[in-house]
């Protein structure tokens, strides 16, 4: 089994590695430099650095690499690593080393990071879902503490009663991406990986079978009855759009951008799905990049005008 994920010894200190953070996150996330340029200057660093974990989190827990107990070992390496930063004690990757310097002077908290860890645990063990409750469970993991770090960093509360409040918008907001990001990629999914995280009682509602999704995808062709179970899907993503949106307005106006921005990208990717007439088997719907520009542009006109 190889552990290249968990470097032995990191050489450089907390500034050299929040400054590795940003290299690997300039290197891995084209869409998060975009929404970059709208934060306050003092909290790049930190957005990078979290952004950086979940990204490296991801790439664990999707490599093709070994078998999924391998996945599984490198994993349990990584929270590790993880728990000595939030211990106390000196973590051996650049990543948790700028982590913990963040959670000297923000509130983060261990759990988030740990529930993406556990999402990607899950991927390794399982491959199909019942119902739709069982996927938002999965959100719950995978997505939503996304949205908690975020909150962390900007010192908004998540804890009483009205925290509470933005946190449950915030969440709906994390599983409205996570939710349409499935439906966009149910081909890529399945020929990656064998996932399918539609639920199986929707299949079935609307007469269809895994082996139907695996057909359509093999050959190219998408039956009507997945078409009207995929339109059914996107308004449901829609709804949860709708609920999170309301955040917006409870946050600081450069956050507020950033919410903006990743919402109209996520209903972006939903239409995207509508105009390939909810076929997401034939070929994976795109968001191109002269919209993604316009966006990004948008966001800007609105935040210079705020």
């Amino acid at each position: 089994m190889t552990t290249t994920h968990i470097p032995t010894e990191f050489a450089g200190d907390a500034a050299d590695a929040l400054r590795w953070c940003q290299r690997y996150t300039r290197r891995h996330g084209e869409n998060f430099t975009v929404v970059s340029w709208f934060l306050p200057r003092e909290l790049r660093a930190p957005m990078f650095t979290v952004y950086a974990f979940c990204r490296y989190t991801d790439n664990i827990g999707d490599e093709t690499e070994g078998s999924p107990e391998d996945r599984i070992a490198r994993l349990d390496l990584w929270q590790e690593d993880l728990e000595r930063g939030f211990a106390g004690d000196q973590p051996q990757h650049p990543i948790n080393i700028a982590l913990q310097r963040v959670a000297e002077t923000k509130p983060l908290k261990a759990g988030p990071f740990r529930r993406l860890i556990e999402a990607n645990r899950l991927d390794q063990q399982k491959s199909r879902y019942d119902t739709f409750q069982d996927v938002l469970s999965y959100c719950d993991l995978s997505a939503n503490p996304v949205g908690e770090m975020v909150l962390a960093l900007w010192d908004i509360d998540t804890e009483s009663e009205e925290g509470r409040y933005r946190r449950d918008l915030s969440d709906a907001t994390c599983t409205a991406l996570q939710i349409a990001n499935h439906w966009q990629d149910v081909r890529r999914d399945f020929l990656g990986t064998g996932r399918i995280y539609l639920p199986l009682d929707d299949l079935r509602a609307f007469d269809l079978t895994v082996d139907d999704i695996a057909q359509g995808i093999r050959r190219q062709q998408c039956p009507q009855g997945f078409r009207t179970m995929m339109r059914f899907q996107v308004d449901r993503a829609e709804a949860w759009f709708r609920k999170g949106e309301r955040l917006i307005d409870e946050v600081p106006p450069e956050l507020a951008i950033d919410l903006q921005l990743f919402t109209d990208g996520g209903r972006a990717v939903l239409k995207a799905i509508e105009r390939q007439n909810y076929d997401t088997l034939s070929r994976r719907p795109r968001v191109s990049k002269s919209t993604r520009a316009w966006l990004a542009l948008r966001a800007g006109l609105k935040l210079k005008l705020t």
